[in-house]
Order: C-alpha cells, then sequence, then structure tokens
C-alpha cells in the first residue's frame, strides 16, 4: 500500500451508446485507483454502469474518453494487440459464469489460461530481451484453493462451490497483479459466498493482488477497504 502509483487506475472515463437517435451515458467521468493488496468494492443499482466499467477496467471494451494504466501501462485506446497482452499478463477476471470451459477439466481451463498469459509473456519477453518467466503446474495453485481432487473433474460435476472456487482459479492462471469480479457471490449460497469473499480477501492480503469487485453483496462490502457507490454513471465514495 506505500507504492504511490496504483495498480490499477482510471481517468475521467467517458463511455456512451447510441439506442435508435438517443444517446446513453453509461459512464459519466469516473475516476479510481485500486492499489496493491487492497480490495474495492464498486455498489449500485442495476443499470447504473457496473457491468460497462468493469468492462473497461479489464480492457474488454475501450472508453470513449478517459484512460485506465494497469502497473503504470496504459490500457485504453492502445492496439488490440497490445491490450490483448497487457491484460492477459496483469489483469484476471472473475465472472458469475463463463470463466470455465464446459468440456475442459479443472486442471485443463486452468492449463490454458495460464498457457494463454504464458504464451503472450514470451512473445513480450522476446521484443523487450528479457527473459520470459518459467513455466508452472496448476496443482499448487489448485491445491491452495482446495481444488486439488476436483483437477481431473468437468465443470458439470462441481458443486456451487468448487466451481466459483475453480473458476477463481482460472482467473489467477496468470498470476495477475489486477483481479477484477463481476458479482462474484451474485448465484451462490450464503455459506459459499462467505467462502468466495474469503478468497478474495486472502488474494489481497496475503498475494498482493489488487481486487475490485462489482457486487451486491453485504458480506463482500463489508469485508472491502472501501466501498465506491456507481449510480446513472458516476461514481461516488
Amino acid at each position: 500500500m506505500s507504492d504511490p502509483t496504483p495498480a490499477l487506475r482510471a481517468d475521467e472515463l467517458y463511455r456512451f451508446y447510441h439506442a435508435g437517435q438517443e444517446e446513453v451515458l453509461a459512464l459519466r467521468g469516473v475516476t479510481l485507483a485500486v492499489r496493491t493488496g487492497e480490495l474495492v468494492a464498486v455498489v449500485g443499482p442495476s443499470g447504473s454502469g457496473k457491468s460497462t466499467l468493469l468492462a473497461c477496467l479489464a480492457g474488454i471494451d475501450d472508453p470513449d474518453g478517459g484512460a485506465v494504466h494497469v502497473l503504470g501501462q496504459r490500457l485504453s485506446r492502445v492496439p488490440e494487440r497490445d491490450r490483448a497482452r497487457l491484460r492477459a499478463r496483469s489483469i484476471g477476471v472473475l465472472l458469475q459464469s463463463g470463466n470455465l470451459v464446459e468440456h475442459l477439466t479443472v486442471a485443463q481451463n486452468v492449463g490454458l489460461a495460464r498457457a494463454v498469459a504464458g504464451r503472450r509473456s514470451r512473445r513480450a519477453a522476446r521484443s523487450s530481451g528479457r527473459a520470459a518467466r518459467p513455466r508452472r503446474t496448476t496443482r499448487p495453485l489448485l491445491d491452495r484453493l482446495g481444488l486439488g481432487g476436483a483437477a481431473g473433474r468437468l465443470p458439470a460435476t462441481l458443486s456451487g462451490g468448487e466451481a466459483a472456487r475453480a473458476g477463481l482459479a482460472v482467473a489467477l492462471a496468470g498470476d495477475p497483479a489486477v483481479l477484477l469480479a463481476d458479482e462474484p457471490t451474485g448465484e451462490l449460497d450464503s455459506a459459499t459466498g462467505a467462502e468466495v469473499v474469503a478468497l478474495l480477501r486472502e488474494q489481497a492480503d496475503r498475494h498482493g493482488r489488487a481486487v475490485l469487485a462489482v457486487t451486491h453483496s453485504l458480506a463482500l462490502t463489508g469485508r472491502a477497504d472501501r466501498v465506491l457507490t456507481l449510480r446513472d454513471g458516476r461514481l461516488s465514495p
């Protein structure tokens, strides 16, 4: 938390869409920063712009104005190839659903995500003359998340808690500095939701990641370092 450069920074983000002849402003000058080891929760009613904000922060969508920086590097409004490389190397995204490929086992899902991040890291290393990071196995990550016994199972055979942890394992496969979570407890029972909240808190505290979660969960906001409210595309503490 002493590092003056935040792991994730967004400055004056604007995003608009056209609905027929009307222009809809989804984000209106959103500015935020998340530092290493910090867990930030973003709350707000449906339609407030939370999903749009998360997509811009992840580099999945590009803002119409403003900029996102990750580890001091510009993520937004740069060529897609550069954005994809930085996203794969430094950002993990945990979705409510969709993190897992259904026909792959848990270990294969994590291995695929790690291979994608590794390929892009090796390309970046070659272009800069740096040594590439050595390849790692998936087992230590799965064991750390309590999934060692589920490594060979398909997503359809997992319990709700196992599926949530497997999705987190995929998000963490590239060892990202920034972890973004979209309603990570939205479809879970209270006990499983509390387990996921604890895992997110651990990612900030023990592993030094900058964690931002879009959520309606009181359990998650209760354990966040800060809670920000997004309403009508505007952010407030």
